[in-house]
């Protein structure tokens, strides 16, 4: 039995370490983003905005998981076409390459000018990009690889671990979710406001569970206290504890005011030491997001071998 979890997870995360998500290749987090669109176009309208944006994220949810565990079930009795299919999802789920690609893609930008930093930045972050400094473009790049370090591989993994393919997918259908409707603003505040509730509590344990690896594969424990301190002051409360590490680990400050869709957002700073990121810190924030993937994919297969 386990082995129907360990082979899946393996070429999975081979699979992206390898390819990441080329853009020539179909992937379901298009689809998922598309059916949130047309839900959102129907039924983001007065009245009762937010219960139709409960409803349109659970009838998602629901839908993604019944899908992934019928398709599960069914296949188990053909074992090369689950291998196949798990495998697949497996990383589809994960997102790891490509966000070191396009971390390491907005430095070489920089090389470029500044304008050119600033705009391969906004392809990654939901902040205002255009009136921000080489130091703030990097702070940028690190705070958004901490953060989706754990929203695009340790909470994927983790589901993953826990329900299988249809954890993994089912949680990103609610990550997608609260990226494309989880804002507040005025269009959003109502009816994202379940869809983002959701995804706090189902990113809770992965955040933590990736600020402590992060930690141990950098051999910096001593600075959990650190992480407690300044990850809860984060607006999110899960965001912050992955970007506390990354702060403890480099001995940097994150965080500070930012605009977000025309509006100034004071978020509190991470961290006290306001020194310079250099460039060649991208290499090491790169081989702690891998050293983490491989700690977390090794701890998953020990696990259920043992049991």
């Amino acid at each position: 039995m386990e082995y129907t979890v360990i082979i899946p997870l393996l070429i999975g995360y081979v699979l992206d370490l390898i390819l990441g998500d080329p853009r020539w290749l179909p992937h379901p987090i298009r689809l998922f983003g598309n059916c949130i669109a047309f839900g959102e176009k129907k039924l983001n309208t007065y009245p009762f905005t937010f219960v139709k944006g409960m409803l349109l994220t659970l009838v998602l949810v629901s839908l993604t998981l019944s899908f992934f565990y019928v398709a599960q079930q069914q296949l188990i009795a053909y074992p090369i076409a689950y291998y196949i299919f798990t495998s697949v999802f497996v990383f589809y789920a994960l997102a790891n390459k490509s966000l070191i690609d396009e971390g390491k893609a907005v430095f070489d930008a920089l090389h470029k000018g500044l304008d050119q930093g600033r705009k391969r930045l906004s392809w990654i972050v939901g902040r205002e990009t255009d009136q921000l400094n080489e130091q703030q473009i990097k702070k940028a790049v690190f705070e958004t690889m901490s953060e989706n370090l754990s929203d695009g591989v340790i909470a994927p993994l983790f589901y993953y671990a826990l329900f299988g393919v249809a954890g993994a997918m089912s949680y990103k259908m609610i990550n997608t979710l609260d990226s494309m409707i989880g804002y507040k603003n005025d269009r959003y505040i109502n009816f994202g406001k379940f869809a983002a509730k959701l995804d706090d509590i189902v990113n809770y344990i992965p955040a933590r569970v990736t600020a402590f690896l992060m930690l141990l594969v950098t051999a910096k424990l001593n600075k959990i206290p650190f992480v407690l301190r300044y990850g809860k002051q984060h607006a999110s409360p899960n965001a912050g504890y992955p970007e506390a590490a990354l702060a403890a680990i480099l001995d940097c400050k994150f965080g500070g005011p930012n605009y977000y869709h025309g509006q100034l957002v004071n978020k509190p700073y991470i961290g006290t030491s306001d020194r310079a990121i250099e460039d060649h810190e991208m290499k090491i924030v790169a081989r702690i997001n891998q050293k983490v993937t491989f700690a977390f994919v090794l701890l998953i297969g020990i696990i259920y071998y043992c049991i």
